[in-house]
């Protein structure tokens, strides 16, 4: 992870508290910004993922490493 890369851990949170502690954390961040979001609610692969095509955010990259989920988002 970079330096200037904001981390959220989203871990043991159930739906849709992984979506809405990325969301409030996007909205503090400059645009270009990245953040990094692990979780482990099962239903966050389908909500992240759905957040940013609705809100026009990028999603970099998403995979699972020991059971969690991490995604890297860049604000729009």
């Amino acid at each position: 992870m970079k330096d200037d890369t904001t981390w959220i851990d989203a871990k043991g949170l159930l739906c849709p508290l992984p979506v809405l502690r990325l969301r409030k954390v996007l909205e503090g961040l400059p645009s270009g910004a990245v953040a990094l979001l692990e979780a482990t609610d099962r239903a966050s692969w389908v909500d992240v993922p759905h957040f940013c095509a609705q809100t026009g955010h990028e999603m970099i990259s998403a995979e699972e490493r020991d059971g969690v989920l991490a995604y890297l988002v860049r604000r729009k």
